[in-house]
C-alpha cells in the first residue's frame, strides 16, 4: 500500500495492479536476482548492503552484461522470473536501456543495475559505496571453476 496526502489528511491506498508487492525482500530477493541474472551469463556479479548507510534502498545488486542483446536479455529474465515465481511481482520502476549502456531497476529495498562492460568502470558503484558490506554470492562459473 501507498499513502498521498491531499491537503492535511492521509489516504491509504491499495498497490496498485502493477505493483504487486514482492513475496521477496531484502537479502532474498537481492540473491534471488543475482540468481536469475547469472542463469543469463551476467558477469561480475556484487551484491551490496546499504542498510544502515542510505536511505534510497538497503541492497544494491551490480551486473555486467557483454552486449545489448545481453542486457536486454539480463532484465527481461530477472523480470519474468520474478513475476513468474514470486506472486507476480514486478519492479516499481525502471530507467535507462541497452541503447544507454545502464539500466536500473526498482524493486524498492533492492535496485538492480546491469551496465555494458565499457561503462561499469566509469560508474564505479563499487569504489562509490565502498564502505557497503558485500553480500556472499558464488557465480555459477565460479562454481564450474572450483569443480575442475
Amino acid at each position: 500500500m501507498f499513502i498521498t496526502l491531499n491537503q492535511t489528511r492521509f489516504r491509504i491506498h491499495p498497490f496498485p495492479n502493477h505493483l504487486k508487492e514482492n513475496t521477496l525482500q531484502g537479502k532474498d530477493l537481492a540473491l534471488a536476482i543475482a540468481r536469475y541474472a547469472d542463469e543469463k551469463q551476467a558477469e561480475g556479479m556484487v551484491i551490496l548492503d546499504l542498510r544502515g548507510i542510505s536511505t534510497i534502498t538497503d541492497y544494491f545488486v551490480i551486473m555486467t552484461g557483454t552486449s545489448m542483446p545481453h542486457l536486454k536479455a539480463i532484465r527481461r529474465e530477472i523480470a519474468q522470473r520474478l513475476a513468474e515465481e514470486h506472486g507476480g511481482a514486478k519492479a516499481h520502476a525502471s530507467d535507462g536501456s541497452a541503447e544507454s549502456q545502464w539500466t536500473v531497476m526498482d524493486f524498492g529495498d533492492v535496485l538492480v543495475h546491469i551496465f555494458h562492460k565499457e561503462k561499469r568502470p566509469f560508474y564505479a558503484l563499487e569504489d562509490l559505496w565502498s564502505d557497503a558490506p558485500r553480500v556472499a554470492f558464488e557465480s555459477s562459473e565460479a562454481k564450474m571453476t572450483m569443480g575442475r
